[in-house]
């Protein structure tokens, strides 16, 4: 969607090049994950070298000489930093910015540190590796994600993470919660989970942008109390994807591209405009199957 917008913006014609940001776009949101989950090892380390400094001092206090060790040896902090698929990939994909940008974690510990979550962890004693998970996504949820400058850094190193920022987060909460014990290999995700994946990015992308005017002229006349010139752009574009995938895609379900595209309405767009476009797409779903233009096979319809 924002891929097409952008043409449009742009009144760009060059579709290979168009394509092509899309694709970059979507393997940053890889980078995007490993960034913010590394985020959590560098911590770890930020703090261990801050506790052994600390305790070097001439006039180190009590606390200093023998500080707590139970933060830093948090069951899924540990996991983390010795992960070796995720230590792979990110050499493999060069993700370094917190060693060029660690204002950000000492910011970022800071914030823990003043957290009644982290007052109250380290006040404990040591318990399971349950409570050290639950601890970290609640940390991630309450004090990371959140974080106005870490988001400030994001949106300044690459505008188009903003967007994935949300799914991205997500994702991490959900493998975090997923982790069963230290003896789990954290699994870093695919960009793609296979080839038929990033077929499905060109062929909507390429096929919606080559089929606009055919596309628009399946709602135009559905607009009666709407002036098509008024329609928000967005819109326009929401409509003539879902269209796309209703008319040249068989193995989605309707229903699945109907919410599929009223999630994505709800986000970008208008207040009224999930509203609106559900009301075009539920009738033309009901035009088309009248019409026989809706041939929906495969799989997912079973």
């Amino acid at each position: 969607m924002q891929s097409i917008y952008a043409m449009h913006q742009h009144q760009s014609d060059n579709l290979d090049k168009e394509e092509k940001f899309l694709y970059q776009s979507i393997e940053n949101t890889q980078d995007l994950y490993l960034l913010l989950l590394s985020a959590l090892i560098e911590i770890k380390k930020k703090e261990e070298i801050y506790m052994e400094l600390a305790s070097k001092k001439h006039l180190a206090t009590k606390e200093e000489r023998n500080p707590s060790l139970k933060f830093v040896q948090n069951k899924v902090l540990v996991l983390l930093a010795e992960s070796e698929a995720l230590e792979e990939a990110l050499e493999d994909r060069k993700i370094n910015n917190w060693k060029q940008n660690d204002d950000i974690i000492l910011m970022l510990i800071e914030s823990i540190k003043a957290s009644e979550l982290y007052q109250k962890y380290m006040q404990k004693p040591e318990g399971s590796f349950d409570d050290d998970k639950y601890f970290i996504a609640d940390l991630y949820t309450e004090v990371i994600a959140p974080s106005d400058k870490l988001y400030d850094y994001l949106e300044d190193y690459k505008l188009t993470w903003v967007d994935d920022l949300p799914g991205i987060n997500t994702l991490i909460l959900k493998q975090i919660k997923q982790l069963k014990s230290v003896d789990d290999a954290l699994v870093v995700p695919k960009v793609y989970k296979d080839e038929d994946d990033k077929d499905f990015v060109k062929n909507l992308f390429r096929k919606t942008v080559l089929n606009e005017v055919e596309l628009s002229k399946e709602y135009i006349d559905k607009t009666p109390n709407w002036d098509v010139e008024r329609i928000a752009e967005i819109d326009t574009i929401i409509l003539k994807m879902a269209i796309c995938e209703l008319l040249k895609f068989p193995s989605i379900p309707a229903k699945v591209t109907i919410n599929e595209y009223l999630e994505i309405a709800k986000e970008y767009s208008t207040p009224k405009s999930s509203i609106f476009i559900n009301g075009i797409l539920d009738n033309l779903v009901k035009e088309f199957t009248q019409d026989g233009k809706l041939k929906k096979s495969g799989r997912g319809l079973l």
